[in-house]
């Protein structure tokens, strides 16, 4: 069976929305309000290199696939490796070996398979609904420190009860913690 990891940009108060840009007010703000410090980042270069393939929700597959193709010397890994997209909507990806799921009883098919991890990047609807149908094996987390308040988040109203192994921590000197979690069956 293949695990399913959840990684995320997520404010101390579990925001998740518009990390990088967006329609939130702080659009950006893991690159606009946090000093970079590259060792911070480490963790998403490993990523790209173990994941086997990455599972994504519809809107970030909408943000993803016009960008990350272009940026061949980031993300060349995610470029090449098979994509999932959970989308009840879509039809006729564009973007190269990417396929398109439209529930998550695929989901749980396609995790029932032999290979290396899906990585579930974003996709703050589908990472909430995963973790309710307890698809979700492992947590990448990297908390960064900024309360944002209002937006999209990674866990609250109506979650399953879970209880979590830490199975890594790191803190930089930007303030970034890096958690690592197993979901503990």
């Amino acid at each position: 069976m293949r695990t399913l990891i959840v990684t995320e940009f997520i404010s101390l108060d579990g925001v998740i929305d518009s990390p990088g840009g967006g329609s939130h007010p702080r659009a950006g703000w893991t690159f606009t309000d946090i000093p970079f410090v590259e060792e911070a980042y480490a963790l998403k270069g490993s990523e790209q290199l173990e994941a086997g393939a990455m599972l994504i929700g519809r809107v970030s597959y909408d943000e993803f696939s016009p960008v990350w193709p272009t940026m061949v010397d980031d993300f060349a890994e995610y470029n090449a490796m098979p994509k999932y997209v959970v989308s009840s909507t879509l039809t006729d990806p564009e973007w190269n070996n990417t396929h398109v799921l439209r529930s998550l009883d695929e989901v749980a098919k396609l995790k029932e398979g032999d290979g290396a991890p899906i990585i579930v990047h974003g996709s703050a609807t589908l990472a909430k609904g995963l973790a309710a149908a307890g698809l979700v094996d492992r947590y990448h987390l990297l908390v960064f420190p900024v309360l944002l308040g209002d937006g999209k988040r990674l866990f609250g109203d109506g979650d399953p009860y879970t209880h979590l192994d830490l199975v890594e921590c790191e803190a930089y000197s930007n303030g970034i913690v890096k958690q690592v979690y197993d979901v503990k069956r």
